[in-house]
């Protein structure tokens, strides 16, 4: 019973977010993440900065962690790209990225967010060995080439 009452209680703080338009050079105390803002990867989530993104902060990191991964299954998801603008390069305001992630909070029940969390936890992690071995594959290639 206790642990389903702390359980509720993070999945009530990752709705208490903030999100707000980065300033480059600017450093944040709080846990925080980045989502961009431009383009057609608008709403992917990121680890460092870039000038066009959004920063999102979170007051505990399991929170941050927890719409890092919402984020990315929204962009996954292409949840994002219905509020995608402009004709040349395409963006994403902050009330629509807002609105998309609340909605989602919303629409999630936490037990089964937990479960795809760790699922898309596990796919990342696959899908980065998949690239690791496929740059060594590039590199064996170039060895056998070169001698």
């Amino acid at each position: 019973m206790r642990e389903a009452q702390q359980s509720n209680i993070n999945w009530r703080a990752m709705q208490n977010f903030e999100i707000k338009t980065h300033q480059m050079g600017r450093t944040y105390s709080k846990p925080h993440f980045f989502i961009l803002n431009k383009g057609l990867n608008s709403g992917k989530p990121l680890d460092q900065p870039c000038p066009n993104c959004f920063v999102i902060t979170t007051l505990s990191s399991a929170s941050r962690e927890s719409l890092f991964y919402l984020c990315l299954s929204l962009k996954i998801g292409k949840h994002f790209g219905f509020y995608l603008k402009g004709s040349v390069i395409p963006f994403i305001c902050i009330s629509d990225a807002r609105s998309v992630i609340k909605t989602a909070l919303q629409n999630n029940k936490e037990r089964q967010w937990e479960q795809k969390i760790e699922k898309l936890k596990k796919i990342t992690a696959f899908e980065e060995n998949l690239k690791l071995q496929l740059k060594t594959i590039s590199n064996l290639k170039i060895a056998l080439l070169r001698s």
